[in-house]
């Protein structure tokens, strides 16, 4: 048995490691185009502010280590540019000296990533704009920086990735201007929620310009539809990603709505042997059974187990997800999961919401306020999504809401969970049992209005 995975960052290692346990004795071997394989890539913005200082922290594992303790054979700098899933073939094209060869697969896992999105701006190709999606990207910003000490920036989109990187740009000094298309900040959040992460950029010295358009970057500046230049001795395109599957749509592998890879329940593609995971492949979110997109490294590290199981034999589902996320910037962290309250409408349900304001733990112990925001359907009660932003105490929380969305919790049993308490910790009454108890009282409300 051979098997072959294409891609070797988070899904592709994850992958192939399973793999490995699963069957011993059988050809293991990855295809990674760029150098680095298996990589954080959450850390990279860190990298560039100079809180993580050396690239081993980033990427620990080298080809070297998965040979050995694996017995896979990595081959970095090598990119897969066609599958003839006919023959069960594939041909290779070395980086570094350009040739191209032949290689077999009985069976086959894409993980080939996603990309960054470039957006179609006049001087998007200066040598001061950048994206920044994996390592090399990072070397690229983080040398010009070295080399050009800019002090001006601007940002172009205000994702987890923009946020992150205006951070970190802020920490090595620059004025950092912060340029959306959209009405506001952060897209994966309500308005009202959003509202709270665009204030606090602002008090830390954050430029934010909203429903703006970008019409051309020229020398040193970044020209807005309506006119506006805003300094810009570099710039940085946060613009989203798009997967990486030209050569499985040309192979006859099916895409979805979403323009991934459309996969089973066993993340296997419409073409028998051949699986797909990771950034490149559509995932189901778990409320509303519908094909999403998410690349988030927590997916791909899942789908990339998953898919290693059942290309070596094994029979693991893979369940969906909540499109759960979470990133700081600067004191505040903002976390997400299931539905906003704008996608709960457009799904159909009858929604309502509750907003509070809670310590994360007594006033005593310098309890710090969180803000959360939670969404239900009032017809049926069911937990339908968490919003929360703060400075303390983010993290556990949002988890809660997680687990409680992932098995299909209503509002009420909020107020019962038995959560842990003491003052160093949380409050007698937790944040997340005030949301239940908000939830339900506008549910009540619902139905005897609606009766």
């Amino acid at each position: 048995m051979r098997i072959v995975v294409i891609g070797g960052v988070a899904a592709g290692t994850s992958a192939a490691a399973k793999a490995r346990r699963n069957m011993p004795d059988a050809e293991i071997a990855i295809y990674e185009k760029d150098r680095y394989i298996s990589y954080a890539g959450c850390g990279i913005p860190y990298y560039i502010g100079d809180v993580v200082k050396n690239i081993e922290s980033i990427a620990p594992r080298d080809p070297a280590y998965f040979k050995k303790v694996y017995d896979v054979d990595v081959h970095t700098e090598h990119e897969v540019i066609s599958i003839d899933p006919e023959t069960n073939t594939l041909v290779v094209k070395n980086l570094i000296t350009g040739n191209t060869f032949e290689d077999r697969y009985d069976r086959l896992v894409l993980a080939m990533g996603a990309r960054a999105v470039v957006p179609p701006i006049k001087g998007a190709d200066r040598d001061n704009v950048f994206v920044l999606r994996n390592i090399q990207d990072m070397f690229k910003v983080k040398k010009y920086i070295d080399k050009n000490n800019p002090r001006k920036a601007v940002i172009i989109g205000t994702g987890f990735i923009g946020q992150e990187v205006s951070e970190n740009f802020k920490l090595l000094g620059m004025e950092i201007t912060m340029v959306e298309k959209l009405d506001q900040v952060t897209p994966g959040l309500d308005p009202d929620m959003a509202i709270h992460v665009e204030e606090h950029l602002k008090q830390k010295g954050v430029s934010v310009i909203t429903g703006a358009s970008v019409e051309e970057i020229g020398d040193n500046a970044v020209k807005l539809a309506d006119g506006t230049n805003l300094d810009a001795e570099i710039v940085i395109l946060a613009t989203g990603v798009r997967p990486n599957v030209e050569i499985a749509k040309e192979a006859g592998i099916e895409l979805g709505d979403t323009g991934a890879i459309r996969v089973n329940d066993r993340l296997e593609t419409n073409l028998k042997g051949i699986y797909a995971c990771g950034d490149c492949a559509e995932q189901i979110h778990i409320i509303t059974g519908k094909p999403v997109f998410r690349p988030l490294g927590t997916t791909a590290n899942k789908m990339g187990r998953i898919a290693g199981d059942n290309v070596s034999g094994g029979d693991l589902p893979y369940r969906g997800v909540l499109g759960t996320g979470i990133f700081r910037v600067f004191d505040m962290t903002v976390a997400f999961t299931g539905l906003s309250e704008r996608e709960a409408k457009n799904e159909g349900y009858s929604v309502v919401t509750s907003m509070d304001r809670k310590l994360s733990k007594t006033s005593y112990m310098d309890g710090k306020e969180i803000i959360i925001k939670g969404v239900a359907d009032a017809k049926t009660g069911r937990l339908l999504g968490a919003q929360i932003v703060g400075e303390d105490g983010v993290d556990k929380r949002i988890d809660v809401f997680v687990t409680a969305i992932t098995f299909g919790a209503k509002a009420e049993d909020l107020f019962h969970l038995d959560l842990a308490y003491s003052p160093p910790y949380s409050t007698a009454r937790d944040p997340v049992m005030y949301t239940g108890m908000i939830l339900e009282s506008a549910i009540r409300k619902f139905e005897r209005e609606n009766k």
